[in-house]
């Protein structure tokens, strides 16, 4: 596939199945509910006739169900690259993002392994334009970026395929927990037995102990600990 093509979508994968609700995606992704919201369904905004309302920047597949798919879980990650320094600016987002999209050929770059590279940083350029952005700033949201971006792997087609979500800071670089649609359904599992976090977690809360579930597993304690720091940290 060419960098400049922007390659095909497959509306049918599994991968932009509608797949989880909001709050649901919310939670796995460490971001508030609210904020999701506006990102896949718009916000409104005062004006001197009444409203008005942002268009969302995230597209689902079905927008009457109003559930995201894997993808645009994926896409909500990358954005949260930018809820991690400041808010979201949801008309500079995407005012930046089409004219990244325009200058490249590039469709859905929120998805795209071409964001990390130039298609990134023009991205990046134009949105610290248009918000203001210092020069210490731009660096700063490029290494948050970054980060995220390291957190998802992709097919022979560069396309996402599993996101590693993160369990405590931005700058973490361990990967025990996985969401991958092939998988529990797409539900966080611990990578190396795919057991559910929601499973441990449950199993925790009904006074089983953490050695007990490692050895039921074939765990270590401290995956255990990692699912459960996961799941009360979401």
């Amino acid at each position: 596939m060419s960098p400049n093509s922007g390659g095909t979508l497959n509306t049918s994968d599994i991968r932009n199945v509608p797949a989880y609700s909001v709050g649901e995606a919310a939670r796995y992704l460490r971001l508030p509910t609210a904020t999701l919201r506006a990102w896949v369904v718009g916000r409104a905004y005062p004006t001197s006739t009444g409203t008005g309302q942002f268009r969302p920047l995230i597209v689902l597949p079905n927008r009457v169900r109003g559930h995201l798919s894997f993808w645009n879980l994926i896409e909500a990650h990358v954005l949260r690259a930018l809820r991690t320094e400041h808010g979201v600016k949801l008309r500079e987002v995407r005012t930046a993002l089409g004219f990244a999209e325009k200058q490249l050929k590039i469709d859905r770059l929120l998805l795209r392994e071409e964001l990390e590279t130039a298609a990134g940083q023009l991205f990046l350029d134009r949105y610290g334009e248009l918000i203001n952005l210092s020069a210490s700033g731009q660096i700063a949201l490029r290494r948050v970026l970054e980060a995220h971006l390291k957190r998802v792997a992709r097919d022979s087609s560069r396309f996402p395929v599993r996101l590693y979500p993160f369990v405590g800071e931005a700058t973490v670089d361990d990967r025990p927990i996985a969401i991958d649609p092939q998988i529990a359904f797409g539900r966080p599992v611990l990578v190396r037995k795919g057991i559910t976090t929601q499973a441990i977690i449950e199993r925790i809360d009904a006074g089983e102990s953490v050695n007990d579930l490692a050895a039921d597993y074939d765990l270590k304690p401290a995956e255990i600990e990692e699912a459960v720091l996961y799941e009360r940290a979401a």
